[in-house]
């Protein structure tokens, strides 16, 4: 029985290894071709490995001679302050759903977890024709405004304000604790692991979004990281090592947030879904 246990272990280990690799060989492949001549990369047959790590080229003619760098400083200040108001909004409303009773509580949480239903492409023209009207065109707040919300992360910070006592919070406010000071004190250091989980998952997401900011930016110098690497594949033609070599680069500030996080991003995930 041990044996056959350990059998099923071993088979899980390989497999899940098997599927990693290939679905983590794309980026691999993406940042060794940004080490390759176009002649390399347009030999038969076609080489995984680049024929030296040496060749720089690519990516000294991505950082300095093209506008990627503007379009990552875009995306991270676009991406850090829509991360940290949407953690804001959602861990105040969480908590409003959670510990405060009002009329129609139970309705509000419902009516938020309903809107998770509608996907973000129904709602692209109604959100374009109100930021234009607002004149927020070609603007960072007219990129980041569609972001602040999300009914995820209310749901999520929602359930783990759950698990903390409500005794816990009766006793606070015998002791002369006021709701902000109970949030501030208590249920945001608790929530740690879930705030750096959903906060990583935000990030990123608003780091890869790409339909909404191509559609209200028309300056090039108002592009984000994704609509940018497009470009830059559209202005150099068959230049494919070099738009290689701009995923690399695009690739370092989601790879350098998981390595840091990535302890807290399980734990969170899985604190935040424990209570219903």
């Amino acid at each position: 029985m041990r044996m056959q246990r350990s059998w099923k272990t071993s088979l899980n280990t390989v497999l899940s290894l098997l599927l990693g690799l290939i679905v983590a060989f794309p980026l691999f492949y993406a940042i060794l071709a940004g080490f390759k001549t176009e002649g390399e990369f347009g030999s038969f047959p076609p080489t995984v490995l680049p024929d030296s790590f040496s060749y720089l080229e690519n990516f000294k003619e991505v950082l300095f001679n093209t506008m990627i760098p503007r379009f990552m400083l875009n995306s991270f200040m676009i991406a850090l302050i829509v991360t940290l108001v949407r953690l804001l909004i959602s861990t105040l409303a969480a908590y409003a759903l959670a510990f405060i009773n009002f009329p129609g509580r139970k309705f509000m949480f419902v009516f938020i977890l309903g809107t998770m239903m509608i996907p973000s492409e129904a709602l692209l023209i109604s959100n374009f024709i109100t930021v234009s009207k607002l004149h927020l065109l070609n603007s960072y707040l007219g990129i980041m405004i569609v972001f602040f919300v999300s009914a995820g992360q209310v749901f999520m910070f929602r359930q783990g304000f759950k698990t903390i006592s409500g005794t816990l919070r009766e006793a606070a406010f015998l002791d002369g604790c006021g709701d902000f000071k109970f949030y501030a004190s208590i249920c945001i250091p608790v929530s740690v692991p879930v705030i750096i989980s959903l906060g990583l998952s935000s990030f990123v997401g608003v780091w890869n979004s790409y339909l909404w900011p191509l559609l209200v930016t028309t300056k090039e110098e108002m592009r984000t990281v994704q609509v940018g690497i497009t470009l830059l594949s559209a202005h150099e033609g068959s230049n494919n090592t070099l738009v290689f070599a701009g995923i690399a680069i695009i690739l370092i500030p989601s790879v350098i947030f998981f390595m840091i996080f990535q302890r807290n991003m399980i734990g969170g995930i899985f604190n935040g879904s424990i209570k219903g």
